[in-house]
């Protein structure tokens, strides 16, 4: 089943709509191996869920599903530039099993588990059994594990995956039920990531438009493509109804494009980009005998190869095209490859526009890891070098991916401080001064500023911001929102202070310009007119000003 059988000349035309992919090797057998995938993965995320390092962003979404209980509308009441869609999922699953951080964190590890199945399920097609289960492992233990948090990137993950396995299904059978719900997967991935929506939707018409090239007939093939098109819209559609009638369709709107004008310009970071700062990058490359460093790059490698998987698919599917337009393509998985490739090339694009840092491209890891087992296959690869090349290959992808997996679990099992919150237990590597002092002193459903960025203290103590914003980026968010937050501080609310905040932007937000910085409007009038009442230390060894406004006392 090799790539060269797609370039195959044969002048006879195929004359039905859609391009049959067989089933390959799938087997009954198949079905236990992928339900005991699914099992070993939930299994092995479930040893995250307690495990918090307080990373900044975690606490967004669960922030914004807290506001959507409290009957809060998003937009209008409080302020996102995410399509809505994360934090009414968190907000049902809260409803349902208990607000709480673990049944928070039990989301993502569902997510993560049905990721590594449709890994294994697409790899199948094409691939040997034990590298399909490889590549389906690594899809959790070196990329849902990588950054276990609960974020809105591993549900527009799933949906982006469901969407493009409901799309080969649709080719598989050619049945309309199956585009139906690949257009309505690819809609729902649009409201929980807009840019992951747009790019996974893109590259299925992609694929849909370079198939009906290279097949005569499209008549039955055209009303396939109008039930994606429906089943795409309506979720749009529905949910722009449901905010019109709570008199948020313009704002929410509006807000949908603003990471175009200000989140893409604070993010801009070259492809590939390595979120290290210069201490980290000593200690990696430098620091150590020559025997630990090769280990420690070894560890990190598999961040830098996986942006460059999604390349490999974009090559390949410039390859297939150009083949296919110069002579006539006969081949049973011809379809299966412009498929995947196409909708790696969609996702791809959309990671470039946003933010193509290494950490984006690992959200996506389940899928570029498809492109992985087709590498590693080297019989399905057609390729005399990549079957010499595939011992060396093998052996680097489980000696790298594998270190790789074991950093991320190391600091999971030797978490031994233990924290009691308002949101359940979790786990930390170092003791943590914050929490316990904000629930002696602000009781839950208070107001408490948590500046510039970690709205997961929020989360986790049961307390709001003052304002429509939960947290503040210097350079992203604009001074008139700066303006907003002070507003609401006006001789009231408390302040959790981060006064370091700004070391992490050089090598974070390198775009940030300097000005934004220094002038950042609620950090001088914070520091204008509150006191600084006790300092607070994170696990992360952060520091945190605990702070009240002049006119009232510490205590």
């Amino acid at each position: 089943m090799s790539l060269a059988s797609e370039f195959s000349v044969d002048n006879t035309r195929r004359t039905t709509p859609f391009m049959k992919i067989p089933q390959g090797r799938s087997s009954p057998f198949d079905s236990v191996i992928a339900s005991a995938v699914f099992l070993a993965c939930l299994g092995y995320l479930c040893l995250f869920l307690r495990y918090s390092s307080l990373e900044l962003d975690e606490g967004i979404v669960l922030q914004g599903a807290e506001r959507v209980l409290r009957g809060q509308i998003p937009y209008r009441d409080f302020f996102t530039f995410y399509t809505p869609g994360s934090f009414y999922l968190v907000a049902l699953v809260f409803r349902i099993f208990g607000d709480s951080f673990v049944v928070a964190r039990f989301s993502i590890a569902v997510c993560g588990a049905v990721c590594s199945v449709l890994t294994y399920a697409l790899s199948r097609r094409v691939c040997g059994r034990g590298i399909a289960v490889l590549c389906a492992m690594l899809a959790t233990l070196a990329g849902t594990a990588f950054r276990f948090l609960v974020l809105h990137n591993p549900y527009s993950t799933v949906f982006a995956f469901l969407a493009l396995y409901a799309a080969l299904r649709a080719i598989e059978t050619r049945r309309s039920p199956w585009m139906f719900a690949a257009g309505s997967l690819a809609g729902t991935t649009l409201l929980i990531e807009q840019s992951k929506g747009v790019g996974v939707f893109a590259g299925l018409l992609l694929a849909f438009v370079l198939i009906r090239l290279f097949d005569n007939s499209w008549q039955s093939g055209t009303k396939h493509v109008f039930g994606f098109l429906l089943g795409g819209c309506w979720p749009v559609l529905v949910t722009c109804w449901y905010f019109g009638t709570h008199h948020a369709l313009g704002v929410m709107l509006h807000d949908w494009i603003w990471p175009l004008q200000h989140y893409t310009k604070a993010n801009h970071v070259p492809y590939g980009f390595q979120n290290w700062s210069d201490q980290t990058r000593d200690l990696i490359f430098h620091s150590g005998p020559l025997w630990l460093r090769i280990v420690k790059v070894l560890t990190v490698s598999p961040t830098l190869v996986v942006p460059v998987l999604p390349l490999v698919a974009v090559a390949l599917l410039s390859l297939l095209a150009w083949k296919a337009w110069t002579r006539d393509v006969r081949s049973q998985h011809f379809a299966y490859y412009i498929l995947v490739c196409s909708v790696c090339a969609g996702l791809l694009a959309s990671v470039y526009v946003v933010r193509p840092d290494s950490l984006h491209f690992m959200y996506l890891a389940p899928i570029w890891y498809v492109i992985l087992a087709w590498v590693l296959d080297a019989q399905g690869a057609g390729s005399k070098f990549l079957q010499n090349a595939r011992p060396y290959l093998f052996a680097y992808v489980v000696v790298s991916f594998g270190m790789l997996a074991l950093a991320s679990l190391l600091p999971v099992t030797g978490a031994r401080h233990r924290v009691e919150t308002r949101r359940g237990l979790i786990k930390t590597n170092a003791r943590d001064t914050v929490i316990p002092y904000i629930e002696a002193h602000v009781a839950g459903g208070d107001e408490l500023l948590v500046y510039p960025y970690l709205p997961l203290y929020n989360y986790l103590t049961g307390t709001l911001s003052p304002s429509r914003y939960d947290f503040f980026q210097p350079g992203m968010n604009t001074p008139d929102q700066g303006g907003e937050i002070i507003a609401s501080l006006k001789n009231r609310g408390i302040a959790l202070f981060q006064p370091a905040f700004g070391d992490t932007i050089p090598h974070s937000w390198a775009d940030t310009p300097l000005s934004a910085i220094v002038n950042d409007p609620v950090a001088n009038y914070v520091a204008r007119n509150y006191r600084i009442c006790q300092v607070l230390m994170s696990p992360e060894k952060s520091g945190f000003w605990w702070m009240v406004p002049k006119n009232r006392g510490c205590s």
